[in-house]
Parts: structure tokens; sequence; C-alpha cells
């Protein structure tokens, strides 16, 4: 992982080697960086060679030749078919035969003779492992062969330590922060981005390291090193050991206390060790001192210092460290708690100050450290059981799911029911969820906090596609919301009720607009991070053009701000929203980054959600492939976790698709299986039925009698709700089948301008320019057709450009159309999409969870696609 540039040299290396083009190199680096790992991908690209494995051993290291006999062993049949003189002084050399001393270069000069010899019936990949290990006169002998192969099918990779091999050189150094996260993921689960960061920065990106702490986590300090493995501290701590009894100390105290140099001089003189006798290591190149720090050469360098020690001199300097910072800081909390032996009300105080100063800073991976480790040394059980509720939230936060869990575990049951049933909702069962937040707000001491804990069990209900016990919880919010007295429990309750009603077609809309009110003033944003998405349900549910307008403001503010934890669920009602505009582009990327981070955080609502909504926006792209991929992902996990709502919006996908690429018949079979799991569920929102679509392929397949129950349910469904958008699109059903055309696609184009989605408003011209065409109107169809066409080929809806396109044609009419760009990738675009709002690279760097270098990198990708070289072009070239 992470190793592309490396693994495409040594591709080219063996693809060289196969044609009959030798080569050699050395992967070089300090323990655990990945050489191995990379002679293991050197093997699998070996396909059609023969591949020799060897490895140097402390054990063998002074046996002469012991080394190139390894190598050799398999050729040693083709000995004599190699020169005389040398066969036999290559004997001498291994011991097959007795003789009198050999020179060095004909050791050399047979092993390439004889690696040559074995290689013409079979190229040939020799892989030698910890060639620093490897005795002398073999590396020679080795390194003399490598230099000369040139016209023979011979490749030779080794792996060292040492930084100056006898052979072209390749060194390792450690991953990216990128990189980083996708390994500690791939092998423990999601980790907050802080942690990553602290794991990235305590091992310089060491692979072996990263996966070793990631999978022994602890609540480590932040003013302790991170633990390392025996195997490492040993390697890495090989020269400390090698100091004087006062250098040693000095180092400790260093690797305690860290790089400021006052504070590492206070604690040598409160532990009574002599800190000028750091000048010792920085002589042996462990640390260097300068600028009043004290910078050890390599993070596990302190990390194996540290962990050599014996606990009670570490818990010592511990002491003496806290004494050198001084009182009411969070390091002195820490390094008290390092060296605590047992539980410490005091300590345990001074953590949960420091927990509360990380969370106000958003450092959540943080407090949840401190916090926990005030539970472990708290000596009264409930205080016990409380920190660790506050650890678990502060984890759920950080977006380690797993770890809260874990958190919520050791506080005991029936405490944080709050805390589980998000978990739930997000990353487990949605029917826990929802059942989890009906019992405590049955037992919540207060009408604001139940029906906070009832909305919350409506949304669950939302993803349950539940609309009998959302309308059961809606009558509960109304009955309580009399007692409410704030305005955030107020307007949840309003919106919570609302978006149940609506589900059920039941009204509904005129609560959503009073919510969306009160949260745009409530507070929310500061008060109630977890509860974020709520603030766009308004827009989404309501979809017309004036409400939600603040509030998709206030959401833009609040991605910047928010925690890891409740980011995918954010975003993916932010993408929602943008999909039902026409900010595609924008959707698109927000899209991607919801999904990324879902998948990070392990949370698999919002993961089904977010595939099964980006499936939908790319079969209105018309890109086949990729929505299709998207939903065979998603559909198994919404049928695994019961996300309902995410399957209706997967078919839809599929039966949007079909219909875009010109196939009723196939969108008929997607879209009576929707309609179908609707009627099971009792979902009976105009907004999610598929009866428009349903109308248009019956059209399409000369099957009108059996398309106009369909339109006049759907057309009574919409008048119900009331709302813009859905008769927007009960008027174009109609105006598709009925003979007085005009009036009803009139009627609908007036909805459309109430209404943000471009999309269903070309679907309306288009629909309106094919009838009148079809009547022998061209003139009266080509403004249609003409204003369908743009908007599709704006949004990049490729296939239904095509369809306008073809319709337009039929008029008579020339058609040009729109260039094609080059496409950015969702990366790109989002990447590009920050910039141009101003943002700098740090900025972007931050809110994307990756590194300047990687902004700058995909930046001057996008430059080279556009052929644009400022920020002002990129905003002036983006849709």
């Amino acid at each position: 992982m992470g190793r592309d540039s490396e693994r495409h040299r040594i591709e080219r290396l063996v693809a060289s080697a196969r044609i009959g083009r030798g080569g050699a190199l050395a992967l070089t680096g300090e323990p655990g960086v990945g050489k191995t790992t990379l002679l293991r991908f050197a093997a699998s690209c070996a396909t059609g060679m023969t591949v020799v494995h060897a490895a140097g051993s402390v054990a063998e290291r002074e046996i002469p030749f012991g080394g190139l006999h390894q190598v050799l062993r398999p050729a040693l049949d083709r000995l004599a078919e190699i020169p005389a003189p040398q066969a036999q002084a290559l004997s001498v050399a291994l011991a097959l035969a007795s003789g009198p001393a050999i020179d060095r270069f004909a050791v050399g000069a047979a092993t390439l003779s004889l690696l040559c010899r074995f290689a013409e019936d079979r190229p040939l990949a020799v892989l030698l492992d910890d060639l620093h290990l490897v005795d002398r006169p073999s590396v020679d002998a080795l390194a003399f062969a490598a230099r000369r192969l040139a016209a023979d099918p011979v490749v030779l990779l080794a792996a060292t330590r040492a930084p100056d091999p006898p052979l072209p050189a390749l060194a390792l150094t450690g991953l990216d922060l990128a990189t980083a996260r996708d390994l500690v993921s791939s092998r423990s689960g999601p980790v907050s981005p802080e942690h990553i960061a602290r794991l990235h920065r305590a091992t310089a990106g060491n692979p072996l390291a990263l996966v070793e702490l990631a999978a022994h986590r602890v609540d480590t300090s932040p003013e302790a090193p991170l633990p390392v493995s025996a195997a490492l501290a040993h390697e890495f701590a090989a020269q400390a050991r090698s100091l004087s009894a006062s250098g040693q100390a000095a180092l400790l105290v260093a690797a305690v206390a860290g790089a400021d140099l006052r504070v590492v001089a206070g604690a040598c003189e409160v532990h009574r060790v002599e800190v000028g006798a750091l000048a010792e290591a920085e002589s042996a190149g462990l640390v260097r001192i300068a600028a009043g720090r004290v910078e050890f050469r390599h993070p596990l360098i302190r990390a194996a210092v540290y962990g050599d020690a014996d606990p009670q001199r570490r818990r010592a300097i511990h002491r003496a460290v806290a004494a050198a910072v001084g009182e009411g800081s969070d390091r002195q909390a820490w390094h008290l708690a390092e060296a605590a032996v047992g539980p410490d009300a005091v300590v345990a105080g001074l953590l949960v100050q420091a927990a509360e100063r990380a969370h106000d800073r958003s450092a959540h991976d943080v407090a949840s450290a401190a916090y926990e480790r005030a539970a472990r040394l708290s000596p009264d059980l409930e205080r016990h059981a409380a920190l660790c509720v506050s650890a678990a939230e502060s984890a759920w936060l950080a977006g380690e799911t797993k770890r809260s869990i874990a958190l919520v575990d050791q506080a005991g049951p029936g405490r944080a029911v709050e805390l589980r049933a998000a978990i739930a909702a997000r990353t487990g069962s949605l029917t826990e969820a929802r059942d989890l937040c009906r019992q405590a707000a049955a037992a919540s001491g207060t009408p604001d906090a139940a029906v906070v804990l009832l909305a919350d069990a409506v949304n669950a209900c939302f993803y349950l596609g539940d609309t009998a016990t959302g309308l059961d919880l809606a009558h509960e919010i109304e009955a309580r919301l009399p007692q409410v007295t704030t305005p955030r429990a107020t307007g949840l309750g309003h919106m919570a009720a609302g978006v149940a009603r609506i589900l059920a077609n039941r009204g509904g809309a005129d609560q959503i607009r009073t919510a969306v009110d009160l949260l745009t003033t409530s507070g929310l944003l500061h008060e109630d991070r977890s509860r974020l998405s709520w603030l766009m349900i308004g827009p989404l549910f309501l979809r017309d053009a004036d409400s939600g307008t603040e509030l998709r403001r206030t959401v833009a503010h609040a991605r910047d701000e928010a925690a890891v934890g409740t980011l995918p669920a954010l975003l993916f009602h932010v993408a929602r929203d943008e999909a039902t505009t026409d900010q595609w582009a924008r959707a698109e990327a927000t899209y991607d980054e919801a999904t990324r981070l879902a998948r990070e955080a392990g949370q698999e609502t919002d993961l089904a959600m977010c595939l099964a909504g980006r499936a939908w926006l790319q079969a209105r792209l018309g890109n086949e492939n990729r929505c299709r991929d998207l939903v065979a992902e998603a559909l198994p996990l919404c049928r695994s976790r019961d996300i309902h709502i995410g399957r209706v919006w997967s078919l839809f996908a599929l039966g949007e698709l079909e219909l875009g690429r010109g196939d009723p018949a196939k969108a008929l079979t997607h879209l009576e299986e929707l309609a179908a799991l609707l009627d099971d569920l009792r979902l009976v929102d105009p907004d999610l039925s598929p009866a428009p679509e349903l109308t248009d392929a019956l059209v399409r397949l000369h099957r009108r009698a059996e398309a106009e129950p369909i339109a006049e349910r759907f057309r009574a469904a919409a008048r119900a709700k009331g709302q813009p958008w859905s008769m927007a699109r009960a008027e174009r059903t109609s105006g598709i089948l009925s003979e007085d055309f005009e009036t009803h696609f009139e009627a609908s184009l007036r909805y459309h301008e109430r209404t943000l989605d471009d999309f269903e408003t070309a679907r309306t011209r288009l629909a309106y320019g094919a009838r009148l065409r079809r009547a022998r109107r061209r003139a009266d169809a080509r403004p249609h057709l003409h204003a369908a066409l743009e908007t599709f080929e704006r949004l990049r809806a490729a296939r239904w450009a095509d369809l306008a396109a073809v319709e337009l044609g039929a008029t008579g009419e020339t058609i040009k159309r729109r260039d094609d760009e080059e496409t950015l990738t969702p990366q790109e675009l989002q990447v590009s999409l920050l910039l141009a709002e101003g943002k700098t690279t740090r900025e972007v760097a931050a809110a994307l969870f990756l590194s300047p270098k990687t902004i700058e990198y995909h930046l001057r990708k996008v430059y080279t696609k556009l052929g644009i070289r400022s920020r002002a072009e990129l905003a002036d070239r983006l849709p």
C-alpha cells in the first residue's frame, strides 16, 4: 500500500529480465518499513520465471559464502557447465571441493556464469532478504555478478537495512498519512483522523509499527510515547544501551518529557539527572539538540528507549515532568496519570478537565482517551460508569464506532441508551435504534428530551420505511409538544412529525415549514452536532424553491466544523439535496466524500444510502456501469439491515437508467418491483412513487390503458400532498396521456417554477415538446426541446440529452451538441470546488482529511485536464 512507484520499478525490472535485460536493485530502509513485503510482491510478478529465495541471518553471518550457497543451491547441478576454473573456484568457496586459496573475483565471475547458465532455460529472479545479515564474501560475489547483468534474463532483488548497499538502491521511507490511514483501517477497522495522525507522527509512517500499535491500542496519553514491540524496541534501542548510565538516564528523561529542552532540563533537575549527559546521546546520533529542542533521530528511537526502561523508573520521571510543566495544564494531567499505580480521584479530575478542553477544541479522540483514563483512575463506580459514557460519546464523535461500543459496554447495561441508539442507527440495527429511542423517551425526565428522542425514532423509521410506527410516533410527539419549552426540541418535534406524516401522505408540510423557521434560529448547530443532518430534512421533504435556503447556508458552514462521526450522515443529506437541484457536480463530489467517510467510520446505514443515492444520480447521468455497480453494492447492504428506503432508491435508479437508455421494457420490470415494494411498506408519499416513470414506460410500449389508472391514482396522491414538486410530476403524467395535453403541461411548468429541480423541469419540456411534434406543431415544439436539451447537457445527463436531440432533430432542426470537456474525478472536483470557494490549500486538506501535498497533486491534475493556470480560471470553468 502506498508503494506505487516502488512497485512499478520492480515490475519494470522483472519484466525486463523476462525478455533478457537483467538488472539488480536493493530495497533499503529501517525495520518494518516494508522491504520484505515488496520482495513478496516481486515474487508474485515473476510469472514464468524461476524464483530463488534466500535470506541472511545472525547465526550464519560469520559463515563464509553461506549466503551464496543459499542462492546457488538450485543451480549447482549445472556447475560443470561453466568454465572449469570458475567451477573449481566456486566449488572451493562453497566447500564442495578442496583446493588452494581462491581469488574472490573468480568466485564472482563463477557466480555470474552459473546464474546466467541456470537462466538459459527459464528467466531467473533471485530474491534475497536481510542482505545486511549475509556474510561479506557472499555479498561481494553477488554484487560482482549483479553489476554485470545486462544481456541475460536474471534479476537480483535484495532487502537491507544498510543505507549504502553494493547494489543500485531504492530507499523506502514511511507511508504518507493517507496510506497510513488505509493500512490501519484495513487491519484494525475504522480509526479516527486524530489517532491516525498521532500514530503517523509517532511512527514516521513505519508500516509495521503502524499495524502493531493500531492492533494493540490502549488508552495511550498524548504525553507518553506509543509502545512498540520487543523486536522493534531491540533494533531501535541498541545504540541507546551502549551509552553510559548517566547518558541513558538523561535520554530516558528526554523520551518522557518530549522535545522542549526547558521541560527536559526541569525534569532532569527534579529527578536529579545531569541534563548535560544528553550530549553523549547527541554524539551517538540518537538525538539532535538545537534551538531549545531535543529531537530524536527517529520517533521509534524515543518509543524504544521509553519501552526499554523499568516501569517504576518511568513513573518517577513522569512525576518529575509533571512538576516541570506546572499546574493546570493538560500535560501535567497526563504525566500524573502515567505515574499513577492505582485509583486516584485527584488525577482523574485533572484528566476530566483535560478531556473537556479537548472536546471544546473538537479533539474528540484525545477527549475520549482522557475520559477513559479518568474512568480507570476513578475510585467511585458510578463516576467510572459516567466517564465511560463520556469517553464513548467522544469516540463516536471521532468516528471510532467499535471503540465507542466497547466503552458503552464498559459503562454497564441501561446506560447511555441514547448513544446506543445513535450507534445502532448508523452501524447496527435500525429496528433496535427505533425501539431504544422510544424506550429512552418513555424514561425521560422532561418533555423536551422525550420529543428529541422520539424524533430520532422517526428518523430510524424513515430508513426502515416504517410508516405505521412513524405515524404512532408523530401522535406521541404532537401530544408532548405543548409542554416543550426550547426552540430546539420544538423544531425537531415538528420536523419529525411532519416527516412521518408526509411518508404516510397524511399532511405534514406545514409542520415542516414551522420546523424550518425554528431550527434556523434554534442554535442546533452549536448545541447538538450529532443531529445536524436534521437541518437538511426540511429542504429535502418540501422540495420547493423557498424552504430551507438559510438552512443550506448553515449546513455549508457546519460541514467545516462537524466531527468525523457526524459527517457521513450530514454529507449524505447535503448530497441528496444537491442532487435534487441543479447542483449535480457538487452532489457527485459530496456523495464521494460521504461514501469514503462512511466506509472509514463503519457507518453502514449512511454508506448504504450514499450508494443508493449516488446510483440514482449516476442513472440520470447515464453512467450505466457505475450505476449498476453501486446498486449491486447497495442492495445487499440494504436488505441485510432493513434499510428499505435505500432499496427504494436503488430500484428507482435502475428504472430511470433503463428509461434514459431507451429501453422501456426493462425499465418497467424495475419500476413495477419498486411499486410492489412501496405497497408492501405502505409508503404512499407521492415523492417516492414511480408512477410518472411507469406511465412514461407504458406509453412508450403502447400500453396506454394500463397507464391511465396509475396516473389517476398518482394525481390524487399528489393533490393530497399539495407540494409543487409532486404536483408538477402529476400534471406531466396527465399531459403524456391526455388529449388536452397543453393545459396539463403548462400547469406542470408553473409548478416547476416553484421548485429547484431542473432535471424534472427538463423532463417535462421533453415530454411536452414530443407531444407537440407528434401533433405536427414543430415550431411550438422546438423551444421546449431546445430548453430540455440545454438543461440535460448542462447537467451532463447524457442519455436524456440524446433523447432530446432525437426529438429536436425530428422537428427538422439542425442541432449543435455541446462538446464534452475532460471529466474530473469526484475527488478532483471536490478539491476544485472548495478551492474555488476561496479556501486555502491547508483548509481544503483539513476539510477532506488529506495532506496539503495531496491537494496540490490533485490541483495539478485538474489544471492539466482543463488547460488552465489559475484558481480564477478554475472558478470560471467549474459547473
